[in-house]
């Protein structure tokens, strides 16, 4: 390439077992390794540093993205399906944006979006833990705006400013499943888990509304285990208008074709439950 050109890449993932979460580390399978060295191996990347490789947001293990972005100077004109043909099924790149040089995918984010799915059915919920949607929905509106989040976070003494502005907090329900979305430019470390975590505690009636409302009160810290991360995604991650995502399309239909085929492998299993739980199908 003539000279230095930036881009952002999108790429999806599904954290599976053998990944130690998406952060770069070493003598572990982690989904930044996965990636570089799939640029390695097409000739797009000789050093990370002086390419300016980065990850937007990092991931815990467990945690899947559909909307994940990393920045790139490249050595040639990237064609994501060359770099795809390298990487694992359950990873791929699947749009690009050419970036000023000095935009950093990481600090130059206006927001960024996550999606969780309780892992389990509302109906199960209801049933075996008298389960209060209504409430669970109450406790998840007051985490909109500027609060302290500390106790909805993993302490981290590196980290002074546990304040954050959350700007959007919806629940779905679709299918008989709770979907809660969460959108904010930045997020503490296990934010989300340990905001599901206690908003599942108040709709089990394990904690009052009240008890609920105390967490924001910083001057007392509280510790916890954070929900599973297996039900979390990245979904989406925000610019301003000086970046613009062009979606390969071979590309995304390999994902698509990768999404659906994962499905399948699950339906059967679903249905035969399904099918042994009821007696008769007249």
């Amino acid at each position: 390439m003539p000279s230095k050109i930036k881009y952002f890449f999108k790429l999806y993932y599904i954290a599976k077992e053998k990944y130690y979460g998406s952060q770069r580390q070493e003598n572990v399978l982690t989904i930044e390794n996965a990636v570089i060295d799939a640029l390695k191996d097409r000739k797009y990347l000789e050093n990370v540093e002086e390419a300016e490789f980065e990850f937007a947001s990092r991931t815990d293990r467990y945690v899947s993205a559909r909307g994940a972005v990393f920045s790139l100077i490249p050595k040639k004109e990237p064609i994501l399906m060359e770099i795809n043909s390298f990487l694992p099924e359950e990873i791929g790149l699947w749009a690009y944006s050419k970036v000023p040089l000095e935009y950093s995918p990481r600090f130059n984010a206006l927001s960024r979006h996550y999606r969780y799915i309780i892992p389990v059915k509302l109906s199960y919920l209801s049933f075996k833990y008298n389960f209060n949607l209504n409430l669970f929905k109450k406790a998840s509106a007051q985490l909109e705006g500027a609060h302290d989040f500390q106790n909805f976070s993993k302490r981290d003494d590196s980290i002074e400013n546990t304040k954050r502005t959350l700007d959007k907090v919806k629940v779905y329900v679709l299918h008989d499943t709770i979907i809660i979305d969460f959108i904010s430019q930045a997020f503490l470390r296990q934010q989300i888990r340990r905001m599901i975590q206690k908003l599942l505690e108040v709709g089990k009636n394990e904690i009052s509304y009240n008890d609920f409302l105390a967490l924001f009160d910083a001057s007392k810290f509280v510790s916890y285990q954070p929900a599973s991360p297996k039900g979390l995604i990245l979904w989406e991650i925000k610019y301003d208008s000086r970046v613009s995502f062009h979606i390969d399309e071979k590309s995304a239909e390999r994902r698509d074709n990768y999404f659906f085929q994962e499905e399948q492998k699950s339906w059967l299993q679903y249905k035969l439950f399904s099918c042994l739980q009821q007696d008769n199908f007249s």
